[in-house]
């Protein structure tokens, strides 16, 4: 599992960096539309939409780098990465700490900064490697 996090973390990273620069001002718009709904404070009462829109985002991320190869390799990855990602987002405040990534990295795709973007989704995703390595049993 830790290796497949740590490989979605370069396919993400480079799919964000890929996605502030070909992304439509429309496609980052709806970006907004997946984090701009919650707040760190309140996400606690939001957990299952949350995590709902979580797995979309990320799925969004990748979608805009219009890159079908990253696309493809990802989602041979995701159903395991998405189970991880549900189980974990209610542990130790992930969710508030994941609402100001998402806003950070629609910023950074938003102002054309690959570079930050990719650093960010690269950052946010080995945060969640580091989570699963430390708390999570996996059987």
């Amino acid at each position: 599992m830790l290796e497949m996090i740590t490989v979605w973390a370069a396919l993400e990273s480079m799919a964000a960096r890929l996605a502030a620069e070909v992304a439509t001002d429309e496609e980052i718009v709806s970006l907004h539309a997946l984090v701009d709904g919650f707040n760190g404070a309140d996400v606690g009462s939001h957990m299952f939409e949350y995590s709902d829109v979580n797995i979309r985002f990320h799925q969004a991320i990748i979608s805009l780098s219009r890159c079908k190869m990253i696309e493809e390799m990802a989602n041979g990855l995701f159903v395991h990465v998405r189970a991880i990602r549900r189980r974990t987002i209610y542990e130790r405040d992930r969710a508030k700490r994941s609402v100001v990534d998402h806003k950070d990295i629609v910023e950074a795709i938003e102002a054309r900064n690959g570079e930050r973007a990719e650093r960010l989704v690269r950052e946010h995703t080995l945060k969640l490697r580091e989570h699963v390595d430390r708390f999570v049993t996996l059987d």
